[in-house]
């Protein structure tokens, strides 16, 4: 059995520390920030700039925004989320009034926007930024426009960044996402390369080895110097397979076939355990790898269904270059597929293979008239 790598849940586990990561760090940037808020308040109240009494509302602004934030963006409750930003709200704007508008204060309400953006919908950060230039309708009328269209455009500044950095945050999610979708992608490809390796040439090798023994056992007592014959070829295919489940298990990226593709089809047919003739037509010329291999591994499983199921006397192995494509064809006469021709694993694995190379496959028969297995390939 193949062990098989699980890239998709190390994957999310990357992500997931990632995500966390980021929320982190997030959540300490705003912590300095509010902080440095209290002590810029902090020092104009100590210069006698400010009235004491604005400090109440920011250290607990502070202590609320730094303690509260992370346990509320955890815990996904609508209400919750409300109910903490309307306190913010609140003790930002007692912060901001009862200071005279101190720079202190100004950056608490900057955190206020931030932490707003980060929890809810984005209907209800713009109504927390059209709120704040009500702020400034105490002074004069100038003054307070002026004022009130800064603190606007702060307070949205503020929202567009947080909002662009979430945007950037989910796309890199997203994005990871979709890497571990397309390597999962890519291990099931791998699978199923590696099943159509182990059935197309095990399954052919067991088959002819099967076949040999069978004629072996059937003369062997009338004439043992053919049967030994037929068990030295025997014993070449079992060896034969054993390389090829060390390949396969090995999941090695060597192609086949590693001579020239019609030599590797007249060894195939010395080894299929019946009369099988191969013809080539047109001028033989280099194919893509992967077009060889999947031309020989029709071949191969051709001719194992032949002598698995055709009953047959003989077969004709049939390689034609002519352009545009490539052909390959493997006739019997025996008798023919009775019911489906969708056929099972094998055929199942050589029509992938021909799809992932533009062709087709087809399975021609009829009861008692042979069959004709054709893949046609581009190139």
């Amino acid at each position: 059995m193949i062990d098989e790598p699980k890239p998709a849940r190390s994957g999310s586990l990357l992500t997931g520390r990632d995500n966390y990561r980021d929320s982190r760090g997030v959540r300490s940037a705003l912590a300095a920030l509010t902080v440095a808020a209290f002590v810029t308040l902090l020092v104009d109240v100590g210069g006698g700039h400010r009235d004491g009494v604005a400090l109440l509302p920011g250290f607990l602004f502070t202590v609320v925004a730094t303690l509260g934030f992370g346990r509320v963006e955890r815990r996904d409750h609508r209400f919750l989320r409300y109910a903490y930003t309307a306190g913010l709200l609140v003790l930002g704007f007692a912060a901001f009034i009862v200071s005279h508008a101190s720079v202190g204060a100004t950056l608490m309400l900057v955190v206020l926007v931030v932490q707003a953006t980060l929890l809810l919908p984005l209907g209800a950060v713009a109504v927390v930024v059209l709120l704040l230039p009500l702020l400034h309708t105490g002074m004069a009328f100038v003054e307070g426009v002026r004022e009130g269209l800064g603190l606007l455009a702060v307070g949205a500044f503020a929202a567009v960044v947080t909002k662009s950095l979430m945007r950037e945050r989910d796309a890199r999610a997203a994005l990871a996402q979709a890497q571990l979708k397309v390597e999962a992608l890519a291990v099931l490809e791998e699978r199923n390369r590696v099943a159509r390796d182990i059935h197309d040439g095990l399954g052919h090798a067991l088959t002819v080895v099967q076949m040999q023994i069978k004629a072996a056992r059937a003369v062997l007592a009338a004439a043992p110097e053919r049967a030994d014959d037929l068990l030295d070829k025997a014993q070449h295919q079992a060896e034969e397979a054993l390389r090829e489940v060390r390949r396969s298990v090995g999941a090695l990226r060597e192609q086949r076939p590693p001579v020239p593709l019609p030599e590797a089809l007249r060894a195939l047919t010395e080894a299929a355990g019946l009369p099988t003739v191969l013809d080539v037509h047109g001028d033989p010329r280099p194919l893509r790898p992967d077009a060889e291999e999947s031309l020989f591994r029709a071949a191969q499983e051709g001719l194992t269904n032949v002598g698995r199921h055709a009953h047959a006397t003989r077969a004709w192995l049939v390689l034609d270059y002519s352009p545009p494509g490539v052909r390959l064809e493997v006739r019997d006469d025996g008798a023919g597929v009775i019911g489906s021709t969708d056929g099972g694993f094998g055929l199942l694995g050589l029509r992938e293979r021909a799809t992932q190379l533009g062709g087709r496959l087809t399975l021609d028969s009829a009861p008692g008239d042979g069959a004709t297995l054709r893949m046609e390939l581009p190139g």
